[in-house]
C-alpha cells in the first residue's frame, strides 16, 4: 500500500521534526501577538529573541536543587529590553520582560502546558491525529515555600538549536569543536560552542534529578535494576571524560589569554575561562549527586517499605468532573450526576445491637435523677479590662509634637516626625488633629485653659505614605481673659456658638 510506505510513527524523523516546530511555536505567537497589547507599542520589541533570552536566564540561573528565581531573571533581562527600545522608560521594559515571561510560563492555562496537533500513516494506511504536550518553563515549590523556575528539556533544546539531539553525542560533539575553534584561534565561535556545551551539562544533570524526584515519590516507578544504575555508570563516565576533556581545554584557553596582544582576543578568552570553569564546577556537582544516587535509592527502599499503602490520587472535581459535565446534553449528564450522587452517598448501615448488650440495658437498675437536674455552679466572672490603644507614653510624646507655640506646622511635617518616635504615634496625632478642626473652646475655657489646639483646612492635599485627605494647619489659639469673665457671669452653661468664636484669639 502507498500509505503504509508513507507511514511514520512517533519516533520516526518527520514526528521529531514536527515536534521542533512546535517547540517554537509559542516564541513566534509572541510577535504574531505584541500588536494586541494596548499598554504599550511593542512594534520595536522582538519578543521571540527577549524569550530566548529569559530562557537563557533561567537556564544559566538554575542549579541541581534549585531553580531561578522570578526576579533575577527579569532583572538581567531587563537591560536586553532595554536596548531594543532605549527611549522608552524603565517601568515599560521590565513590563514587557514580565509579560514575556508568564507566556513562557503559559500563565492563565490550567495545566500550563502547550499542545500541538500533528498526523502520523497508521499501520493500516489511515491518516491520525495525536497531540502532544509541552512546556518550556515550569514553576516548582520549594520545601521552604519559594517559588522557582526551572527550564525543560524542550525549552533547553529550543535554546541552543539542536532539537531532539541525545545529550551524551550532543556533549562529546561540543567539546570536540571547542577544542578546535581554540586551536584555531576563534574564540568567537568556541564561546558560542562552550556556552552550548554548558547547557549541555545542565540539562544532563536535570534529568538525573527527575529520577531521583520519581524516586522519593514511589521508588517502584522508577527501574532500579537495570535503567538507573545503567544510568549512573554512563553518567559518571560522562564527568571523568569531561573532566579531562575540559581541563586540557582550559589550559589552552589561558594560555591563548595570556599570549594574546589584541584587547578583544584577550577578553574573549578570559570569558571562556569563566565558562569551561563553571562547566568544571556543574560536573562536580553532578558527581556528588551520582555519588549519593544509591544511598537515597536505599533509604527511600526503607523509608516506603514501612509508611503503608501508598494513597490514590484524589479526583480534581473541578477539573476533571463538573467542567466535562456542563459541556454534555442533558441526558449525558444525567447519567454522569447519577452514578456521582450515587457512589457519593454511599448505603447507609444502621447499628444493630448484640443480646448480650440488651439483657444488660433491661437489668440495670435505674438510675434516681432530681427532677432539677444538678445544681449548676455560678461562674466566678471579672469585668474585662479595656486596654488602653495607646500607652502614656505616645500620648506625652503627642503633646510635645501638638505645642506648637508661634509658627503653625503643617499635618505632614507633625506625621513624619512622629514616625521617627513611633509606628503608632503617626495614628494618635492624627485623631488629635482631626478632633481640632472643631475645638470644644466651653470646655478649654471651663477648665481654665489659656490655649486650645485649631486645625484648619487652606485647601492644601495631604502628601503622606498612610493618610490621605486635607494637609491642615495645625496651631495654638490663646483665650482671651475676657471670654473666662463670660463664663463666670454665666453658671447655666449658655455660652452661644458666637461666644466661642470670640473666645478664641
Amino acid at each position: 500500500m502507498i500509505g503504509a510506505g508513507l507511514g511514520h510513527t512517533s519516533d520516526d524523523p518527520m514526528t521529531r521534526r514536527m515536534k521542533a516546530l512546535a517547540c517554537t511555536a509559542p516564541l513566534h505567537d509572541l510577535d504574531t501577538r505584541k500588536g494586541l497589547l494596548e499598554w504599550a507599542e511593542a512594534d520595536r520589541y522582538q519578543m521571540a529573541e527577549i524569550a530566548l533570552h529569559l530562557i537563557d536566564q533561567v537556564t544559566i540561573a538554575m542549579d541541581f536543587d534549585r531553580g531561578a528565581d522570578h526576579e533575577l531573571v527579569v532583572a538581567r533581562t531587563r537591560p536586553f529590553v532595554a536596548s531594543q527600545a532605549p527611549d522608552r522608560d524603565g517601568a515599560e521594559h521590565d513590563r514587557v520582560a514580565r509579560w514575556v515571561l508568564d507566556n513562557l510560563i503559559n500563565v492563565g492555562s490550567q495545566d500550563r502546558g502547550f499542545e500541538v496537533v500533528y498526523g502520523s500513516i497508521g499501520a493500516g494506511g489511515e491518516y491520525e491525529r495525536r497531540t502532544w504536550t509541552f512546556k518550556l518553563l515550569v514553576e516548582l515549590v520549594s520545601a521552604e515555600g519559594d517559588v522557582y523556575l526551572r527550564s525543560t528539556d524542550e525549552a533547553i533544546n529550543v535554546l541552543v538549536g539542536a532539537l531532539d539531539t541525545d545529550v551524551e553525542s550532543a556533549q562529546e560533539a561540543a567539546e570536540t569543536k571547542l577544542e578546535a575553534l581554540i586551536a584555531g584561534g576563534r574564540l568567537s565561535d568556541a564561546q558560542a560552542v562552550a556556552i552550548e556545551a554548558r547547557l549541555r551539562t545542565i540539562q544532563y544533570a536535570d534529568r538525573l534529578r527527575r529520577q531521583l524526584e520519581a524516586t522519593r515519590r514511589d521508588v517502584r516507578s522508577v527501574d532500579w535494576a537495570r535503567e538507573v544504575p545503567d544510568l549512573i555508570d554512563e553518567a559518571l563516565t560522562h564527568v571523568a571524560a569531561r573532566f579531562r576533556a575540559e581541563t586540557s581545554i582550559l589550559t589552552n584557553i589561558t594560555s591563548a589569554r595570556d599570549e594574546a596582544d589584541d584587547p578583544v582576543h584577550k577578553r574573549k578568552a578570559a570569558e571562556l575561562v569563566d565558562i569551561v570553569k563553571e562547566c568544571v564546577r556543574r560536573h562536580s556537582q553532578l558527581q556528588a549527586h551520582l555519588q549519593r544516587a544509591g544511598a537515597t535509592f536505599r533509604a527511600e527502599q526503607d523509608r516506603q517499605q514501612f509508611s503503608g499503602p501508598p494513597r490514590r490520587e484524589t479526583v480534581d472535581l473541578f477539573g476533571q468532573l463538573l467542567m466535562p459535565t456542563l459541556e454534555l446534553p442533558v441526558a449525558d449528564a444525567t447519567k454522569v450526576t447519577g452514578a456521582f450522587f450515587r457512589s457519593g452517598t454511599g448505603v447507609a448501615v444502621h447499628g444493630l445491637p448484640r443480646l448480650i448488650d440488651v439483657v444488660y440495658m433491661l437489668l440495670a437498675p435505674p438510675v434516681e435523677h432530681d427532677d432539677l437536674g444538678d445544681v449548676l455552679p455560678d461562674p466566678d466572672l471579672a469585668p474585662a479590662e479595656d486596654p488602653d490603644v495607646f500607652s502614656a507614653a505616645l500620648w506625652d510624646e503627642a503633646d510635645r509634637l501638638l505645642t506648637v507655640d508661634g509658627v503653625p506646622r503643617r499635618l505632614s511635617a507633625l506625621l513624619a516626625e512622629a514616625r521617627t518616635f513611633d509606628p503608632a504615634l503617626p495614628h494618635l496625632v492624627a485623631l488629635r488633629v482631626l478632633h481640632a478642626m472643631d475645638p470644644e473652646v466651653s470646655t478649654a475655657q471651663r477648665q481654665g485653659d489659656d490655649q486650645v489646639l485649631v486645625a484648619v483646612d487652606d485647601g492644601t492635599e495631604l502628601d503622606d505614605p498612610e493618610y490621605g485627605g486635607a494637609d491642615l494647619i495645625v496651631g495654638l489659639a490663646t483665650i482671651e481673659p475676657s471670654a473666662r469673665v463670660v463664663d463666670a457671669a454665666a453658671p447655666d452653661d449658655t455660652i452661644t456658638h458666637d461666644q466661642d468664636e470670640e473666645a478664641v484669639a
